[in-house]
């Protein structure tokens, strides 16, 4: 194992030689397998970055589940209350995992100012609503409260309030019809806060008011919302605790999670699993290939040693080895470089924000980056044993080697 270790290090320190014809090789190699890294690590950093923070828009305006009445009503406005005395409010302690229940309601309205109107979906919340998502969202003003008394605090989107010319103490009067009334009813709201989620489908529609002003309009009792939103601390369970959440609220109350209501929003990005799982094999192929080509090129060039090796009894596998070690070593710099880059490029962008993105079409204002060790480590151990693996097939043209024949070699 010495002599083995000794020959590696003559190796390597004659790759270093610029003067050699492997040299150029070497680098290429070293090279190819740095790009293949750095390109693993920003698909998996930004695809599923992208994943997490369309989940988390979606779920801030949602919850994971919403539980309903059973009814054929499938827009975005509750029509039929649901009573708060339930067995899982305000803490389902049936099911485990869930973080989070809160009572909402939904109604459609119209805003009208001076110069223009625009329709919305105003959505009530209560006092045990969580903000967390919607400090985030935050650009100005400040979060309404709505934990005492009634109020006429609302938080409207940056999209509305550019397109109806709205600031921040404005008024922004929103008128509800009524069925079989022929006037509407209108609310004065006060704009307290305006908010940015980047997610257009949802900033063009909501405004969040206080649960109460959709109890009153709509007759109900203050012990009746609309729906209850249920979060959940995974999302790689859903399907799990949505099937646990159907079956412990009873048979008069229906339960949906938010990857059927917006099938085809999570449809798209179940395709970044495929193209993430794409981009690893073709780098790993590119990386490998390059990897075989330089170990035939350090083969032949050291043909002289092999015929040597062989003439004083050295076993194939021992001189086979020396090779896959030098190999492994080069590997060994491409993954060094290739992470030093890339994790370089992720924390840039993670901190910076310096590339944007169309909110448009994909629902972020710019390129989201999620940063975890497993899927990194991962890469490594993965590209490593890989590209070992692959050389294992070139390297046995040692054994095809005569001694006779390479001592004479030039």
């Amino acid at each position: 194992m010495n002599f083995e270790f000794f020959i590696v290090k003559r190796l390597i320190n004659a790759n270093k030689d610029k003067s050699s014809i492997s040299s150029p090789i070497i680098k290429i190699a070293i090279t190819a397998i740095a790009i293949g890294v750095i390109m693993m690590l920003v698909s998996f950093a930004t695809g599923l970055g992208l994943q997490e923070k369309i989940r988390e828009k979606i779920a801030a305006f949602n919850g994971h589940i919403v539980i309903t009445n059973y009814d054929n009503n499938s827009s975005e406005v509750t029509l039929e209350p649901v009573s708060i005395n339930q067995d899982f409010y305000p803490d389902f302690e049936s099911v485990s995992g869930i973080t989070h229940v809160q009572g909402t309601a939904t109604k459609a309205g119209i805003i009208r100012t001076a110069d223009d109107f625009e329709g919305v979906i105003v959505k009530g919340v209560g006092g045990d609503y969580d903000w967390h998502y919607f400090k985030e969202f935050l650009v100005e003003g400040r979060l309404p409260d709505f934990s005492s008394n009634l109020n006429d605090e609302v938080l409207v989107s940056r999209y509305l309030a550019n397109r109806l010319g709205l600031s921040l103490d404005d008024r922004a009067p929103t008128y509800f019809v009524r069925e079989g009334k022929d006037r509407p009813l209108v609310r004065g709201f006060k704009i307290v806060g305006i908010y940015n989620s980047g997610f257009q489908d949802f900033d063009e529609l909501y405004l969040i008011a206080d649960l109460r002003h959709i109890q009153k309009l709509n007759n109900w009792e203050d012990d009746e919302v609309g729906n209850f939103e249920v979060f959940i601390d995974d999302f790689d369970k859903l399907d799990e605790k949505w099937n646990e959440v159907y079956l412990n609220t009873g048979s008069f109350l229906d339960a949906q999670n938010i990857s059927q209501k917006y099938y085809n929003i999570f449809e798209w990005l179940s395709l970044f699993d495929f193209n993430i799982a794409l981009i690893i094999g073709i780098m790993i192929l590119v990386a490998g290939i390059n990897m075989i080509t330089a170990l035939l090129v350090l083969i032949l060039e050291r043909t002289q040693m092999i015929g040597i090796f062989k003439a004083l009894g050295t076993q194939d596998w021992s001189i086979r080895k020396i090779f896959l070690y030098n190999a492994g070593y080069l590997i060994f710099l491409g993954l060094f470089w290739g992470n030093l880059i890339g994790l370089g490029i992720l924390f840039i962008q993670k901190y910076l924000k310096l590339i944007p993105l169309d909110p448009e079409t994909y629902y972020v204002s710019e390129v989201p980056i999620s940063i975890q060790w497993d899927y990194i480590l991962a890469v490594n151990v993965g590209t490593l044993i890989l590209c070992m693996i692959m050389l294992l097939i070139p390297s046995m043209i040692i054994s095809k080697i005569s001694p006779v024949k390479a001592i004479k070699f030039e």
